[in-house]
């Protein structure tokens, strides 16, 4: 078991970083503020390169006055915040294609740059990105999980240390931002989680994109927390702050690249004209979601009615960062038909194989609650590897043909 100082937790992103720091002239590690990158690009290399961040202001004036030069002055260099100056991007493209020396730029962002023109233009096929989400069960833990592999496969695993109960409620709660670990005070989380908001409105908005009324960001996130798992209807999210629809898709869009929300497409296929269309959205951390709803360890216990939007939330994240380790590229998406049958998760990978994840927040599975997974099994034939049904009980029981009740630690196996 790692050391419950989340700051040593070892990343599994680490292995990409190195391997690719081996082979590729510019790495781009990308995710929320505070989630870790910076502890990890220093943990990983210590002091073998020269290090910036683009937060010190001197460093910022530097950057933004001459990037050519900026750039010039360093051998190897690890760049931390590089989305506060991405004219940067045009001069290391230009140091790139004179010296294509693996290694050469370690850059971080808390922010989704590769969505603006000029870095997509700048350092397409000189660039491999990784990207880092608050720290996972798996990695507090201290084990690699194999569950999408297994389940790609068709086969479950027993899990070896069962999270249940008020266990598995406190863990959804807290999440895995580093500070939200640290703070066994609920009312303290939240604290840190209202000023991470305010910080991020202040600081990181402006550095992506150029919009009028920042100040609405920090109630329309306070409002999307209601949404987290549902589909996603902007006028009827934006009328809540007297947003028009095009405004409140382009602030949940800078939601986005800040990687606090997540948009997860719609799962369909052309000739299915029952199927519905519409995206889901998520929070990309449970902690950071149940801060943003006022919901703690004693409240979700006492009032589980909360507690299924949270916990798909926390199942999701867990899965994505799952995605972003392997070497295997998968594709994410939600099912749901016009019968309001669904299934919360689909996963595909190249071969067009998929597995589902259906998440329920009760101590009993039902086979009503195969119904979407069923479905999808019809449609995809030997295609479905694997559906399963995660939720908060200690069983793996068999439910038909490739079609299982898993505990939700069988995420960690």
């Amino acid at each position: 078991m790692a050391d419950k100082d989340s700051r040593i937790f070892a990343r599994f992103s680490a292995t990409r970083i190195a391997t690719a720091l081996k082979d590729t002239p510019v790495i781009l590690l990308i995710g929320p503020r505070q989630c870790g990158k910076t502890t990890l690009v220093r943990h990983l290399l210590g002091s073998k390169r020269e290090y910036v961040t683009l937060d010190d202001g001197t460093a910022l004036a530097a950057a933004r006055n001459d990037p050519a030069g900026f750039v010039r002055g360093f051998n190897r260099i690890t760049i931390d915040e590089v989305q506060r100056s991405p004219e940067l991007l045009r001069a290391i493209k230009q140091s790139v294609d004179s010296d294509r020396r693996p290694g050469r730029f370690l850059l971080t962002g808390s922010a989704n740059i590769l969505t603006l023109p000029q870095v997509s233009e700048s350092l397409a096929g000189r660039m491999e990105i990784v990207t880092l989400l608050p720290i996972s069960r798996a990695e507090i833990a201290g084990r690699k999980p194999s569950f999408l592999k297994a389940a790609f496969a068709g086969r479950t695993a027993r899990p070896r240390d069962l999270l249940i109960g008020g266990e598995l409620v406190q863990t959804v709660v807290t999440g895995g931002y580093p500070e939200m670990l640290e703070r066994k005070d609920p009312r303290r989380r939240q604290a840190w989680a209202r000023d991470y908001v305010r910080a991020i409105v202040q600081r990181d908005v402006h550095d992506i994109a150029e919009i009028e009324k920042s100040d609405q960001l920090p109630r329309l996130l306070q409002v999307l927390a209601h949404y987290s798992g549902q589909l996603t209807n902007f006028t009827q999210i934006g009328g809540q702050l007297g947003l028009d629809d095009k405004t409140t898709r382009k602030y949940i869009g800078i939601l986005e690249q800040l990687f606090l929300l997540h948009r997860l497409s719609p799962w369909h296929r052309n000739e299915l004209n029952r199927l519905v269309k519409t995206p889901k959205l998520h929070f990309l951390d449970s902690g950071l979601l149940a801060s943003l709803l006022g919901l703690t360890a004693e409240k979700v216990t006492a009032d589980r009615h909360a507690f299924g939007a949270l916990l798909e939330t926390f199942v999701f994240a867990e899965v994505l960062k799952q995605a972003g380790w392997s070497d295997t590229t998968y594709t994410l998406s939600h099912y749901r038909d016009k019968d309001q049958d669904e299934v919360d998760i689909l996963l595909e990978d190249g071969s067009g194989s998929m597995v589902g994840i259906e998440v329920k927040a009760s101590a009993t599975v039902y086979a009503s609650d195969f119904k979407g997974l069923r479905k999808v099994r019809n449609i995809l034939g030997d295609r479905l590897k694997l559906g399963v049904v995660l939720y908060d009980g200690e069983n793996t029981v068999p439910f038909g043909d490739r079609l299982f009740a898993l505990p939700i630690s069988s995420l960690w196996v």
